[in-house]
């Protein structure tokens, strides 16, 4: 049976990814890129839930303030392949993934790369989701093993 209502913690991270795309093509600012989202390209009428917004907020301001974290271990994971060169939905949602990784570690791994998936699957194509499976994969054992 089909879910009627998306979870909203997934609901946030499509969010989240929304804002990202927003600030990296649009070149405006987080903050900027959320509020427009948040007031201008909320896809309803109703006004998203509190910790919705949150949510969203924080992981798609807290991945921003990371890339300088982030974006070496997607580089070096890559070899020798830039996060700049990769496609701008398969390098924010590992961005993104990234940041939940390094910052939530209440939340089980899995559930991360689980989302990010599931992101790819929405929004990019099917060898994208495998290239974002092994990547985040690959990076989780390398953060797991800093702990």
């Amino acid at each position: 049976m089909a879910r009627a209502r998306k979870d909203p913690r997934h609901r946030a991270r499509e969010a989240a990814l929304q804002i990202l795309y927003q600030w990296d093509i649009g070149r405006a600012d987080v903050t900027s890129a959320t509020d427009t989202f948040f007031t201008l390209q909320w896809p309803n009428d109703d006004p998203p839930d509190p910790e919705l917004r949150a949510f969203a907020s924080s992981l798609a301001r807290d991945t921003v303030q990371r890339i300088d974290e982030i974006d070496p271990l997607i580089a070096d994971t890559t070899e020798r392949w830039r996060p700049e060169r990769m496609a701008v939905l398969d390098r924010l949602i590992l961005r993104m993934a990234i940041c939940e990784l390094l910052r939530d570690r209440e939340t089980p791994p899995a559930v991360v790369i689980n989302e990010a998936l599931e992101l790819a699957r929405t929004f990019t194509t099917e060898e994208s989701v495998k290239f974002i499976n092994g990547m985040l994969d690959a990076i989780r054992k390398k953060i797991d093993s800093r702990s």
